[in-house]
């Protein structure tokens, strides 16, 4: 990629929840007494002074995160999403708008509201298909939600989806994640999103955690549960095209290859973190002092330079995430340099060691790396740094 050529995906984030999930540690806020179109003036008001910062090309991806962005009424989802149209007029033809949301959050009025202001993908928090877990974690829906929101969906015209579901969860068993996974499949949606318990610090579940209150299935269950999905979702027509991450062709979320790619995207709205030009930035966390500081400027809690040695350690932690790959000729077109020079001792460490292998024109894990990822990734932090 060229340094200068124009930013082509948008994240913004939408802080506000129904209520706090126990093992959640995303910048997000309980909805009730919450300024919300304060908020939504000021996420207005950073986009107009970061496009004329860096002005955008055509628009590739958005998505818009949370918090939940469908707890907003439908007149907010409609200001919110006019603001974006906007900002961001020039889309390309095959955009992918993506909105997260939590089943029971969407009602038919705020669906066509959505549709109407070009959301085309939607991806569902359902985490699993047992009410008893679900109430275990925190979530506020049951499945009788999952099924009537995507029906709703899809009488809005939405045929996009995908799923979030969760495993490790304390008290699931390898027999209900196999009932979320087949439950899930029978739903034929284009994509899912399959994703390990981690416990972070400053949640409940890390509290309970610290106090041995919190009953989760031990390392060889977990390793089962991530075999056992890996087979389900194969057996079924789905790719695996990043470690937690499973699509039918065609349908690989655009906005996360961004990521993925170690690419350049804006991050909009408190607690965003963007990348423009080798510049990270991340965004003042709480609503109240993000409004008060979008009102006079960009409301950065902290910009910074990414250094070349970082910006190339940061192309293979993420990109060697998907499992085709890193690429030889993308790492040469970036950097100007070769990757097999640039990480010669850790690539042969990791394909000696088994847990990558070659590939036409890079490396990608092996069957045994994809179930030690955090290991490999490890391999590549402050290599060059270091040096």
């Amino acid at each position: 990629m060229t340094y200068n050529q124009r930013t082509e995906a948008v994240y913004i984030h939408i802080p506000f929840c129904t209520n706090k999930c126990f093992y959640c540690d995303f910048n997000s806020y309980v909805l009730k007494d919450q300024p919300v179109m304060d908020y939504l003036r000021a996420l207005d008001h950073e986009m107009e002074l970061t496009v004329k910062a860096h002005p955008p090309g055509a628009i590739k991806s958005i998505f818009v995160g949370g918090g939940t962005p469908t707890v907003l009424k439908p007149d907010e989802m409609e200001y919110f999403l006019q603001s974006v149209k906007r900002h961001f007029p020039v889309w390309s033809d095959d955009i992918e708008f993506s909105m997260e949301a939590n089943p029971g959050t969407t009602d038919p009025e705020k669906l066509k509201v959505m549709r109407g202001g070009g959301v085309n993908r939607i991806s569902f928090g359902v985490q699993a298909f047992q009410n008893s877990l679900l109430s275990g974690i925190g979530r506020i829906h049951d499945t009788d939600d999952v099924y009537r929101s995507l029906d709703n969906a899809r009488a809005a015209g939405f045929d996009n989806m995908s799923i979030d579901l969760m495993f490790g969860l304390p008290n699931q068993t390898l027999e209900m994640l196999a009932e979320s996974v087949d439950k899930a499949l029978e739903l034929g949606l284009p994509h899912y999103s399959i994703y390990s318990l981690k416990v972070e610090e400053n949640t409940l579940f890390h509290t309970m955690y610290q106090k041995n209150q919190l009953p989760l299935p031990d390392e060889e269950d977990e390793l089962n549960m991530y075999l056992l999905l890996m087979e389900r979702m194969k057996a079924a027509g789905y790719k695996q095209y990043e470690i937690s991450n499973f699509a039918k062709p065609g349908y690989e979320s655009r906005h996360n290859m961004t990521y993925w790619r170690n690419e350049d995207y804006y991050g909009l709205g408190a607690g965003a973190h963007g990348y423009i030009n080798r510049q990270r930035h991340v965004n003042i966390k709480g609503v109240n002092p993000y409004n008060e500081a979008a009102k006079t400027g960009l409301p950065r809690l902290e910009s910074f330079e990414v250094s070349r040695e970082e910006a190339m350690e940061d192309f293979l932690m993420v990109g060697l995430r998907v499992l085709d790959g890193i690429s030889r000729s993308r790492f040469e077109q970036q950097f100007d340099a070769s990757l097999d020079e640039v990480f010669k001792r850790p690539l042969s460490k990791m394909v000696n060691a088994g847990l990558l292998e070659t590939t036409e024109d890079g490396y990608r894990l092996s069957q045994k790396g994809i179930l030690f990822g955090n290991e490999v990734f490890a391999e590549f932090i402050g290599t060059l740094s270091a040096n």
